[in-house]
Parts: structure tokens; C-alpha cells; sequence
């Protein structure tokens, strides 16, 4: 039965031999040299220390292509094309499944035909040395993004490859991505992966952490997301990680979202440990984006507006070509000019709207219940609660594939564009603050003159690819209605 404590030293070095023993790049490791190679760097590229030291938003985008020229001339690009302050190397499929043959074969073919066989940057297969060629090739910091449930092999890589920072998340890398894991396993494996990064920390080199906010990208609320946020943040603490970056998703309220970061900063701050450095990353909305790229660059342009109130640390963009897919670097860089634009002539404005106050205590308020449920379910120990809360639905996730969340609770959309949670399930939470989100969703559905009901649900998720906030039924309530 795992629990919440840090990794032995002779068990790290055990785990350690072991999972590099998975691909023949893991042999080239060396621990003692790799934090020399990491002490060459010149300090723009040391990710925490920029991060840290930021006076405004920085914007990173998403991208990864197999191979190694070619990354290194896309991240060029979205550097000084897109103007980039911090910089991705989004991870393939197959490496995501430990799947290493599959990518090397992806690898090969690609070196062959030129052609993009494999959907981002098979890290393990380049190895520590293709890894600091990379790093090398650029200005700016760069952070490896993936979506990888066992990430111990990647980790080990790319950290002695120079890689600071590392995304996801035992729960974040779980509840979203894979039906086949189990959290306990998934816990287990991200304490590897943790604690390797704290023990670079404990010498000198502070590996950035960050886990994943958006979750599942549909509709979360903020309570959840941030509650989520705030484990993985305690997890990481517990192996000895001191920068830690908490992530959360835009849902297109600007009221909501402004207040959603604002809470995640305060009780990021509140929950982890004083020597813990927390940052936090806003996502430009992860949902659909509608097809017509002038109307995606509105959507870009509102998460533009929500980070010059709100001010996280960093924004992770998105492009007007989202609809298609994979974006061209050409549309990449121009989501990140759209986004810096914005950012940059609100951000000099000192914008104050209503109603940021109120809906931060209900965030916090929310959050704190499903905080207090966690530690209850585990008598303190946030690991075993956490296990345990997912297994009685008392913390869940909506529209969750993985079978360690019930995913039965569902948000919808207030009469404000807010998101609430429309059927709770074993959701725990105080009845005082279920009967505030009931109410609101009763006042949509009496503008718009029909019952709650899944309908609701639906409509709201499709709402903002098909050009609107909240899925109400044509000409039904809202600003400038038939109604």
C-alpha cells in the first residue's frame, strides 16, 4: 500500500537501474555528469529561474515533430517568429504507451520520407545527446510536454538531456488520457518521477514541475481542476520538488476564470510547503474551436484578455488553425502574436469587474470541501485519500475515459456562461454551495424556458465551436434574444 512519503535513496538508484534498462538510450545516463551538463547552461535557460522571475504573462505554445532538425527549426520558429518566451517539446503517441519500438520505427521512416509519421518528438529514441543538441539549438527554456502515464524513462532522459521542466501528472497523466491504469499504479510510478526531479533540485538544478489543470478540457469546474492541482502539487513537494507550476483551463467566463486562477495561486500558496516556489499556467480554451479561423482567433483573443486581468505566470496558447488539428507553425506563431497582443495593451489597463470576489470564495470555498474529503478519506494522507475518493465518487471528474473516476458528475453552464455542476452524483461537497449552483442553472433554464436536463449538458460542450458561450436553443434568452 503506497502512501505519501519520499522515496528512499537506495530505492531511487533500484528504480532507476531498472527503468533505464527499458531502451538502450537509458543506458547513457550518468547522473553525477548530467548535473554538470545542466550547470553549463546559461541562466535564460534555466525554465524556473525565468519563469519565476517573470513581470508578466509568458507565453509557451504546443509542438512536436519526430525529427530532430525539425524540431529544432519549428521551436526556432515560434521563438522568433511567434515571439515565444518558454518552449515545448511535445511528445509522440507511442512514447506516451512505452511504446519505444513503435517510435523508433515512426523515427526511422521519418528520417526516410521527411514526412511527420509520428504526432511529436520520440525523446527516448533521440537520447540524452539528440536531447542537448536541442536544448543547445535554442535561446529560450524548453519543457517537455506529453500526456504519459508511466513517464519514468522519459524523465530519466530528458532530465540528464537538459530538459527543466516536465508536464503532468499521476492524476492529470491518468483520469484524462488512459482507461487501462490504476491510480495507485499511476501514483507509484510519478513518485519516481518526482522524487528523480527533487534530486536534481537537492543539487542545485530545481526541475520545474507542472500538472496538467485542464484535466479532461470539457467543462471542469474550477474547484475540481484546482483541488486536483493541489495533490499533485503535494505530491511532488513530498520527493523534494521546489518549483511547482499549477495548471488551469480556461472555460470562457472571464469572471469565473479570473477568479479560478486567482484561488488556484492563494491556496497553491496555502496547501504546499513554504519552500515550495508556485507558479501558475493558464490554458487558452481546450475545448472545440469553431472551423473559421477569424472566429477562433476571438476565442484566442478572449483567453488573451482573461491573462492580462488575472495575470498567471504563463499562458499555453492556441492556434486559429485548432479545428484542423495539428496547426502550421505559421498559424502556431500567429495564436501566440494574437495572444501577446492582447495581453499587452489590457495588461496596462486596470480593468475591474464584478462579481471576481464572490465567485472566488465559491471557488475556494468548493475547493476546500473536496480538500477536506481527501484528507478524511486517507486520515492525512493525501495519497491513500485521494485513492480512496476517487473509488467512492467523493472526487471526480467529468466526461472522465479512465476507470479509477466514476465520471458521473456533469457541469453545465449558468445564465452567465459560468460553469456549474448540473448532477453531482457522490460528488462531496456542502449542501449550502450544491444549492447555489441549483439555483443558477434554474435561472438558465427559466430564460430559456425549458427543463435542466442533460440537454443542457450537450449543448454546452458544442457551444463554442459553433460560435457561442452557452448552448441555449436558438433565439432562447440571452443578451439581444428574440426573448
Amino acid at each position: 500500500m503506497i502512501r505519501d512519503e519520499r522515496i528512499p535513496s537506495d530505492e531511487l538508484r533500484r528504480i532507476d537501474d531498472e527503468i533505464r534498462s527499458g531502451w538502450s538510450t537509458g543506458g547513457d545516463v550518468d547522473f553525477e555528469e548530467a548535473i554538470r551538463y545542466h550547470e553549463s547552461l546559461p541562466a535564460s535557460k534555466r525554465f524556473a529561474d525565468v519563469l519565476e522571475s517573470a513581470d508578466k504573462p509568458l507565453l509557451q505554445p504546443r509542438a512536436g515533430v519526430p525529427r530532430l532538425d525539425d524540431q529544432i527549426e519549428l521551436l526556432e520558429y515560434l521563438q522568433d517568429d511567434g515571439k515565444a518566451d518558454l518552449l515545448p517539446t511535445t511528445i509522440d503517441s507511442y512514447t506516451r504507451d512505452n511504446e519505444y519500438g513503435k517510435a523508433q520505427e515512426g523515427l526511422e521512416k521519418a528520417r526516410e520520407t521527411g514526412e511527420d509519421t509520428l504526432n511529436g518528438f520520440p525523446a527516448v529514441n533521440h537520447g540524452i545527446e539528440g536531447c542537448r543538441e536541442l536544448i543547445d539549438a535554442l535561446d529560450a527554456p524548453i519543457e517537455v510536454r506529453h500526456g504519459t502515464p508511466d513517464a519514468r524513462l522519459l524523465a530519466a532522459i530528458t532530465f540528464a538531456g537538459g530538459f527543466q521542466s516536465f508536464e503532468g501528472g499521476p492524476i492529470s497523466y491518468n483520469i484524462p488520457y488512459t482507461k487501462r491504469h490504476g491510480l495507485e499504479e499511476t501514483i507509484e510510478k510519478w513518485q519516481f518521477v518526482d522524487r528523480l526531479a527533487g534530486a536534481y533540485t537537492e543539487r542545485g538544478v530545481r526541475i520545474n514541475r507542472e500538472p496538467f489543470g485542464p484535466l479532461t478540457g470539457t467543462l471542469v469546474p474550477p474547484s475540481i481542476a484546482i483541488a486536483i492541482m493541489i495533490v499533485e502539487g503535494q505530491l511532488a513537494a513530498t520527493q523534494g520538488v521546489r518549483s511547482i507550476t499549477l495548471g488551469y483551463g480556461q472555460v470562457g467566463n472571464v469572471v469565473q476564470d479570473v477568479a479560478a486562477l486567482n484561488a488556484l495561486q492563494k491556496l497553491g500558496d496555502e496547501y504546499l510547503p513554504d519552500e515550495v516556489c508556485v507558479t501558475t499556467v493558464f490554458h487558452e480554451w481546450m475545448g472545440g474551436f469553431p472551423p473559421d479561423e477569424a472566429r477562433a482567433n476571438g476565442v484566442i483573443s478572449l483567453g488573451g484578455m482573461t491573462a492580462a486581468i488575472a495575470q498567471p505566470d504563463k499562458v499555453i496558447t492556441k492556434s486559429p488553425q485548432e479545428f484542423q488539428g495539428v496547426p502550421t507553425k505559421e498559424a502556431n506563431a500567429a495564436g501566440l502574436r494574437t495572444t501577446r497582443q492582447v495581453i499587452d495593451m489590457a495588461i496596462e489597463q486596470n480593468i475591474d469587474i464584478d462579481g471576481i470576489a464572490e465567485e472566488q470564495d465559491l471557488i475556494e470555498r468548493e475547493t476546500r470541501c473536496l480538500m477536506d474529503t481527501i484528507f478524511a478519506h486517507g486520515d492525512g494522507d493525501v495519497v491513500r485519500g485521494t485513492i480512496e475518493a476517487f473509488d467512492s465518487g467523493a472526487l471526480d471528474v467529468p466526461f472522465a475515459p479512465s476507470d479509477s473516476a466514476k465520471g458521473a458528475v456533469l457541469p453545465a453552464r449558468d445564465d452567465d456562461g459560468r460553469v456549474r455542476i448540473f448532477e453531482w452524483a457522490d460528488l462531496e461537497m456542502d449542501d449550502d454551495i450544491k444549492e447555489i449552483h441549483k439555483a443558477r442553472l434554474s435561472q438558465r433554464a427559466d430564460t430559456e424556458g425549458r427543463e435542466e436536463s442533460f440537454r443542457m449538458v450537450a449543448d454546452d460542450v458544442d457551444a463554442i465551436s459553433d460560435g457561442k458561450l452557452i448552448g441555449r436553443p436558438q433565439g432562447k434568452g440571452g443578451v439581444g434574444s428574440a426573448d
